[in-house]
């Protein structure tokens, strides 16, 4: 035994991504290199060349012409319903019927032998339309008066009128916030087959297999009984792939329950950014009353979004914009909308955060704001407005496991902010063209889909005869690390080496009624849900080697590879066999809900959240204030992840999303023309952060005292979005920067994302 007393992949160890040598040896398999079967062929989408108009004419005969075309599919030969909404508002057509509502919109698709035959045949379809009106942003939509997608919400508590009016302070601005594009390394793609009966097998790059299941039975119009989903990985998904894939999959069922034979569909990265949705982008009025103090008395706002032609997520994303409205401060007096406008843009959809960074981020540009009024150093403003234990968010959630004030002291000593700071402050007060910036900003992030039944999942694990454990969850493996983690929870719930797990793809075949791997929670409640089947099968192992070796159960402890029965140490695999013999059962489903969690949107109270995750992060910036360009020259950052599953793992991850929001608040630009056409929408025309972007030195901690305060998976905390707002730091510091220019009398006031143009525009009217 002694030989196994060390167990590798236990919970809380640094352990390697169970694909981490597929990945970089190029063996992992995705969607795409799933052998295809005979017969296999292929489609791909014929888009809308108008913004909004009405279709007039179809006319296929040249693209039927072509060789080795099959057909075309349009919505009347959609066999059930013509709808991939995720909401069951039935407003997102899988194909444009009538009218087109963007440019971009699918109108038909062709079925050929070979993807570049299908390809270049839908590129000689001829639709004709007359065009209609259109808006593409969110005030245009508004003073146009097109309305809402979805209900709006408002928070509020006390009473922000009375507050602002007594504040002896006021300052109020607008901040326009823009979108970004998930850039995922494997695009959208589905592949169908069919089999007997009204079966339908897809194979899917999704975070929501369930959905798609549900998607395609419905455009099919047969039970979700008759559609399998398999997901075995993701090449990248960011919340691109919670609801958009619906589309892609739909489409290539309803051709090959047509022609009967296996479709697949794959687009250009030009075709995927151009007709999937995006993070929202919004426009923001704000108004803060604050006191000499620097303390905020009350704060009122308008959050005016991006949505697109129909609701897709936008209820939600707008509604987690106003829960992160506040950041990690406390408002006395608060009164924040949501505007979900829409617009003739592509509807915007689920992206990492989940409209949460774009809440915080006017909550920072306000805390900058007040800064500069009071000419303070904007940490100083944001301690004093940091949120205390025991006071209520603006949505009406008690705050109970505040821990920012300790991070802020260790990361404010670890990274020498104070030092660095005035030697920011001492450089450009001798001028020059590079002005330098530093910033400290804080991130409180809620836990938990504020959709409440989202939260909960489901697990199957068996037990073979040999000792092998086969694991299959819910959720979906994107590259994040989820299944190594779950993995882990299972190895050390049965006291073996991970080797001995097996996870295997998802599919709805195995765990039904999941929930899409999103809102953090992927660890969260798959963990829970297979350490509930584990502990199901432990339990009657337990009752097994007590009768079997006649000892009491308390008595069976399982422990390195080994049961012990009283004094009596046996080889799992041994205990294993022989619960087998004695018929056993060694499979179990396992299920988990949140406990503790409720939301009433009508009266915009509740608690929406479970808990809240935190972290901070300190970047300096150089900035060229001849051609706006810029490079980040240090970030520190300290995140709290509870504690942790898999430190290597979450630490990739706040890497990971510390550049990625950085990208989405420096390069990362969405640009349409006067006619709706998305222009940037390739790597040649759309700036994604490189490697040479990141910042020069790099230094990033997990908070190591930390543990959830409720009862979490081995008392972890979630990891996937809350870093994403860290890059916030990046952009305060080039605003700091840029207000240099104007010895901080004023603020910069830019507009996100900080491209080389703004900042030299804004460079320029500050000199000015």
């Amino acid at each position: 035994m002694k030989d196994d007393t060390i167990l590798r992949g236990q919970a809380h160890q640094d352990t390697a991504h169970d694909s981490a040598a597929k990945h970089v040896t190029g063996r992992a398999e995705y969607t795409d290199d799933l052998n295809e079967p005979h017969g296999l062929v292929h489609a791909y989408l014929g888009l809308s060349q108008c913004a909004h108009g009405t279709i007039t004419a179809m006319d296929f005969s040249k693209t039927l012409a072509d060789p080795g075309v099959i057909g075309v599919l349009t919505a009347k030969d959609i066999p059930g319903i013509n709808d991939v909404s995720a909401n069951g508002k039935k407003d997102d057509p899988i194909f444009a019927e009538e009218t087109v509502h963007f440019w971009g919109q699918p109108v038909f698709a062709v079925i050929a032998e070979t993807r570049d035959q299908a390809r270049r045949a839908a590129h000689k379809a001829q639709i004709t339309y007359d065009a209609l009106p259109h808006a593409l942003d969110p005030i245009a939509a508004r003073d146009a008066g097109r309305g809402y997608v979805t209900e709006p919400l408002t928070l509020r508590r006390g009473d922000a009128d009375q507050g602002m009016a007594a504040a002896p302070r006021r300052i109020s601005g607008r901040f326009a916030i823009g979108g970004q594009d998930h850039f995922y390394l494997e695009g959208q793609i589905a592949m169908a087959v069919p089999g007997e009966d009204d079966d339908m097998t897809i194979n899917v790059s999704t975070q929501h297999p369930s959905e798609v299941q549900h998607m395609v039975a419905h455009a099919l119009k047969v039970p979700s009984h008759s559609v399998i989903v398999n997901v075995r990985r993701m090449g990248g998904g960011f919340g691109g792939k919670e609801t958009q894939m619906n589309l892609f999959a739909c489409v290539a069922a309803i051709a090959a329950r047509r022609w009967k034979r296996a479709v697949k569909i794959r687009p250009d990265r030009d075709d995927d950014m151009i007709a999937t949705g995006k993070r929202h982008d919004f426009v923001v009025d704000y108004e803060v009353g604050f006191d000499d103090t620097g303390k905020i008395r009350a704060v009122q706002g308008d959050w005016y979004a991006r949505c697109g032609f129909s609701s897709d997520l936008s209820g939600p994303v707008t509604d987690r914009a106003l829960f992160h409205a506040d950041n990690a401060y406390f408002y006395p007096d608060v009164r924040v909308s949501s505007h979900p406008m829409k617009t003739n843009t592509v509807s915007n959809t689920a992206f990492r955060g989940f409209g949460g960074p774009q809440g915080v981020i006017v909550a920072e540009r306000m805390i900058e704001e007040i800064a500069y009024a009071l000419g303070r150093d904007p940490l100083e403003i944001r301690r004093a407005n940091l949120y205390e234990n025991g006071q209520l968010t603006p949505y009406h959630q008690e705050v109970n496991d505040q821990i920012l004030p300790r991070i802020l002291d260790e990361l404010e000593a670890g990274s020498d902010y104070q030092a660095r700071r005035q030697a920011v402050l001492d450089w450009n007060a001798k001028g020059g063209v590079i002005r330098k910036g530093i910033a400290l900003t804080p991130v409180k992030f809620g836990i938990s889909f504020t959709a409440t039944w989202f939260n909960q999942a489901g697990a199957l694990i068996h037990v073979y005869s040999d000792g092998s454990i086969m694991l299959n969850h819910g959720g979906t493996e994107m590259g994040q690390g989820l299944n190594i983690k779950v993995a882990q929870v299972v190895a050390e719930a049965f006291q073996c080496d991970i080797a001995r797990v097996k996870i295997t793809k998802t599919t709805t075949e195995k765990v039904p009624n999941t929930s899409a791997t999103a809102a953090s929670s992927g660890t969260d409640l798959n963990g829970m849900a297979a350490l509930d089947a584990a502990d199901q099968i432990k339990a009657r192992l337990v009752a097994f080697v007590a009768e079997r070796w006649q000892v009491a159960p308390d008595a069976v402890q399982f422990v390195p590879n080994h049961v012990m029965a009283g004094d009596t140490a046996i080889p799992f695999t041994e205990v294993i066999a022989a619960a087998y013999m004695a018929r056993v059962n060694l499979s179990a489903a396992g299920h988990y809900k949140t406990p503790k969690i409720h939301w009433d949107r009508s009266t915009g109270r509740g608690r929406p959240f479970y808990y809240y995750a935190y972290g901070a992060a300190v970047s300096e910036v150089s900035v060229d204030t001849l051609t706006g360009e810029y490079v980040i020259d240090r970030t520190d950052v300290l995140h709290d992840v509870g504690r942790s599953l898999n430190p290597a793992i979450d630490k990739g991850q706040v890497e990971g999303a510390f550049v990625q929001g950085t990208g989405w608040l420096t390069t990362e630009e969405l640009w349409w023309d006067d006619k709706g056409r998305l222009r940037t929408h390739a790597p040649s025309t759309y700036k994604v952060p490189l490697a040479s972007d990141r910042p020069r030195v790099f230094n990033v901690k997990l908070v190591e005292w930390s543990e959830a305060a409720e009862r979490t998976i081995k008392r972890s905390k979630a990891v996937g979005e809350p870093p994403f707002m860290l890059g916030i730091s990046v952009f305060e510091a080039i605003n700091m920067a840029v207000a240099s220019m104007a010895d901080y009398r004023e603020p910069a006031r830019l507009d996100a994302p900080a491209t080389p143009e703004r900042v030299l525009m804004a460079v320029d009217r500050l000199r000015g």
